[in-house]
């Protein structure tokens, strides 16, 4: 295919994802409402999770990044219609899930001089920085809607709550957000990092030191790769950090380079080619990848694998623009590394919005 008629594809594929954007965002998430009956650990109304979770944070977070790329104003009036929406419905109880949406909100706080947003943002980050139930070390636990996960670090941590309160750091120019950020940023490398691959496990535990089922989750792995050229972006981070940083991300990189499929695709658990080739991993490596490249973190050679993973992901995007093969919310495994094998598959707002970063930094390559 020409460079052509691939950012043709692109596009085209790009209008799709949006016209399917609000479909999936507002789409009843039946299993986890489901689990909340039970296990709702503030006992709040459930209505206000039901389009306000982690799922949706991704998603919305892909949409503003979409919206700066276009400046269409289109982009704008949804971001703007969910948010006082659910500001009507009124906000969950705080906890990491329930952080991730307000990464979106921040933005636009900002660029729209929204005080109503702000006011929000200032709020959950003082709470982070105050009230944030901590592990040993100092580490943000990774308390959910419906799980204390008690002194346990999760790799989800970092995009979904961390990089919130990094960009309110910078924002408000707060040197104890950042500060906070850098911190938790080089603790949770501290303790997730595999040192036999440079990839990253799922989950630390302080109740027993050790790292679960040691699994080398793929989207797991993915939040890694996609927060650390955010974070830098985001940050003035001293050289001695950026510096170990980088090095953990080009470290975590060239594992993921070994292990890539040969149609360009990443597998569930990444080490595993039994484990199921999974979509909203493969765009969050590819997308992290080439904006490491595009900010001078990493080599020009890494474009290609990135690049490889284009194809697959257009063959697993529909006519309606729903991308397919993506895993569904995932817990802990705790025993078992075949726990992920089995993580059904279905349609979710951060699949489409892992595709939108990915192909939006792909035509930065087209040009």
């Amino acid at each position: 295919m020409s460079n052509t008629m691939e950012k043709q594809n692109i596009l085209r594929t790009i209008d799709l994802y949006v016209n399917s954007f609000e479909k999936v965002l507002y789409e009843v998430d039946d299993i986890f409402l489901k689990g909340m009956e039970n296990h709702n650990l503030v006992g709040d109304d459930i209505e206000k999770y039901k389009f306000w979770e982690w799922t949706q944070g991704v998603g919305l977070f892909g949409f503003w990044k979409l919206y700066q790329h276009t400046q269409d104003k289109r982009y704008l009036k949804t971001l703007n219609e969910y948010y006082d929406r659910q500001l009507k419905i009124g906000l969950p109880s705080k906890n990491v899930n329930t952080t991730a949406p307000l990464l979106a909100m921040s933005f636009l706080a900002e660029y729209e001089k929204r005080e109503d947003y702000m006011e929000i943002c200032k709020e959950w980050a003082e709470w982070m920085i105050t009230s944030f139930p901590r592990t040993k070390e100092g580490g943000f636990q990774h308390l959910t809607s419906d799980t204390l996960n008690e002194q346990e670090l999760w790799d989800d941590t970092l995009f979904m709550a961390v990089l919130f309160l990094a960009n309110m750091g910078r924002i408000l120019d707060k040197s104890e957000y950042k500060e906070e950020a850098k911190y938790q940023f080089l603790l949770h490398i501290k303790y997730l990092t595999d040192r036999k691959t440079g990839l990253w496990f799922h989950g630390f535990t302080f109740n027993g030191n050790h790292n679960f089922a040691e699994a080398l989750w793929g989207r797991g792995n993915c939040w890694i790769t996609a927060a650390i050229p955010e974070f830098i972006e985001m940050v003035e981070c001293e050289e001695s950090v950026k510096r170990f940083l980088t090095e953990s991300l080009k470290s975590q990189v060239d594992a993921l380079v070994k292990y890539q499929s040969a149609d360009g695709m990443w597998h569930t658990l990444v080490d595993d080619k039994e484990s199921y080739l999974e979509a909203s991993a493969t765009c969050g490596f590819a997308y992290g990848i080439l904006k490491g490249v595009h900010l001078g973190l990493l080599g020009q050679e890494y474009v290609e694998y990135a690049k490889k993973a284009v194809a697959p992901i257009l063959d697993y995007t529909d006519e309606e623009g729903i991308l397919h093969q993506v895993s569904y919310g995932t817990p802990m495994g705790r025993e078992d590394k075949d726990f992920y094998k089995n993580i059904e598959l279905r349609p979710m707002p951060y699949g489409q919005a892992l595709a939108i970063l990915f192909m939006l930094e792909i035509l930065k390559e087209e040009k």
